[in-house]
């Protein structure tokens, strides 16, 4: 199985990392491929580029097993949807189940997103929750894919919705940035090593 662990990573922190480790060995995935946006379709585009995010990305996951970054969104035009990101994993992963990891906040504007509903015809959707989330009633679309256990993702390639609890860490990307900018230390809400790149690139100065 394959899962897939995308958003803007606008820097990455521990936050993001311990979440898709979690999944990782929850799933007992092959791997998870972390997915870094080029112009997200929900939010305002980041102001540091996707090369920069990509090589923090490369940076935070270099000596951990099973997770990998995936550039595709960054080389392709236009904006990131992720329906189009699932449909070229699937085409190269023809039989494998692919698991797309989300959190509950960005599941609570699923039908938002560009073509939603095609979202399943590639993979199963995964929502992140915290433990004793109270999972709100779904619509019948949502309802008929619900599935009780992680045997079933496995068992087809696509189509599921799973809830999985996972241990969210209260750290922002936002938070982050505010702190670098108004000069004081972020230090451990994630890697050195990325925090090193931040300021080796004087990254984040801009008023937040």
């Amino acid at each position: 199985m394959i899962g897939i662990y995308g958003g803007t990573f606008n820097p990455v922190h521990y936050g993001h990392l311990r979440t898709a480790l979690e999944v990782r060995e929850l799933f007992e995935l092959d791997e998870l491929r972390l997915i870094p946006c080029r112009l997200p379709p929900h939010r305002d585009q980041p102001d540091v580029s996707g090369e920069m995010r990509y090589e923090m990305l490369q940076i935070a996951v270099a000596n951990t097993t099973g997770l990998h970054v995936d550039r595709r969104e960054l080389d392709r035009e236009g904006p990131s949807y992720m329906v189009d990101t699932l449909k070229s994993l699937r085409e190269e992963n023809s039989g494998a189940p692919l698991l797309l990891f989300i959190g509950a906040d960005a599941f609570a504007g699923l039908e938002r997103w560009y073509q939603w509903r095609r979202l399943f015809d590639y993979a199963h959707i995964v929502v992140m929750t915290r433990p004793g989330y109270a999972r709100q009633p779904l619509p019948d679309f949502l309802q008929r894919r619900l599935a009780e256990d992680r045997a079933r993702l496995r068992a087809q390639s696509a189509g599921c919705l799973f809830f999985q609890a996972v241990t969210l860490l209260d750290i922002s990307a936002t938070q982050i940035r505010h702190l670098i900018a108004t000069g004081a230390n972020p230090q451990f809400l994630l890697p050195e090593a990325v925090l090193a790149f931040i300021q080796q690139h004087q990254l984040y100065q801009a008023p937040y």
